[in-house]
């Protein structure tokens, strides 16, 4: 913030919930291979694991788990995030973030409406790892972005706690209540798991979104269950599949993709049919827009711009 160094150009940035859609897409990948069906209970593959009030792992689907409409507490509402210095250097384990989500009770039903929650995607990290037997970063690594061809994306191994490439800073409010601001560039990405961790450019982005879109990461079938979309109330028009947002653009039609907001970055991007493609990432000091709210939506509204011009 003092040095007055120019960000560089597509530099690497924490992708944040863009891990989603790497997560859901190796899940896909076992379900065209014949070892996970999208519709059996997460109880087939992590027995006794999911368990807590009005929470039964027999009853939640791995689609339900993909879609978010299992019905999960966060686990990231429930490990401080409200005090960022607190966390910046904090490993978890996923069981440890697991544990914080179940001691909670089940905000809703098992497919009865849609919200959003990242332990949704940690147990779909625990249970790629059941069922290949190798870490979840090792799947994501060899399926998908080696596969896809992206050279600045990768999963930050134990402790390392920085961006390895050209990067700019980012910063975040380090505890609500002081109102201080911090640089969040180095930090322990370990809360964010197969929900959040991984590290990539926009270009990376948007080259993940047009291979995925293009057939090059998924059989058809299985690319067709990812785009079944239910109503996901964020924003008007939106829609959640597999691991994937359906946006609508201005000048007609949608694009596909997801997004991440994590402390100090926030990204945005996707694919359309067609092929256009667009990746954005942003570094911005807390209150800059105002509110959070206010800065989602101005960065939204670049990325409009960028596939409607």
């Amino acid at each position: 913030m003092h040095r007055q160094v120019p960000v560089p150009h597509d530099g690497q940035v924490r992708a944040g919930s863009n891990t989603k859609s790497f997560t859901a897409t190796v899940v896909l990948q076992l379900v065209a291979e014949g070892k996970v069906r999208l519709d059996a209970p997460i109880e087939t593959y992590l027995p006794q694991l999911v368990r807590g009030k009005g929470i039964d792992g027999h009853r939640i689907t791995v689609r339900q788990l993909l879609q978010h409409t299992s019905g999960l507490p966060n686990y990231t509402e429930y490990i401080g995030m409200e005090n960022f210095e607190g966390l910046q250097h904090r490993f978890f384990q996923p069981h440890d973030l697991l544990s914080a989500a179940l001691a909670h009770p089940a905000h809703f039903p098992p497919g009865s409406r849609w919200e959003y929650s990242n332990t949704n995607y940690l147990v779909a990290g625990l249970l790629i790892e059941r069922v290949t037997g190798r870490p979840v970063q090792e799947e994501i690594t060899q399926r998908v972005i080696r596969k896809a061809g992206l050279r600045h994306t990768y999963w930050p191994q134990p402790g390392d706690q920085t961006l390895r490439g050209p990067h700019p800073h980012g910063y975040t409010t380090g505890n609500l209540e002081k109102g201080n601001v911090i640089d969040a560039t180095v930090m322990d990405p370990s809360w964010g798991g197969a929900a959040g961790q991984l590290i990539s450019t926009p270009s990376d982005l948007a080259a993940f979104a047009r291979a995925l879109l293009d057939g090059r990461l998924l059989p058809p079938a299985q690319l067709a269950e990812m785009r079944k979309t239910v109503d996901a109330p964020l924003l008007p028009g939106w829609r959640y599949g597999l691991g994937l947002f359906s946006v609508p653009l201005s000048c007609g039609g949608v694009y596909w993709g997801h997004g991440g907001d994590i402390d100090g970055f926030e990204t945005r991007g996707g694919a359309t049919d067609d092929g256009r493609s667009v990746g954005l990432a942003v570094t911005a000091l807390p209150g800059t827009f105002g509110d959070a709210d206010e800065a989602a939506k101005a960065v939204m509204a670049a990325v409009d711009t960028a596939f409607c011009k």
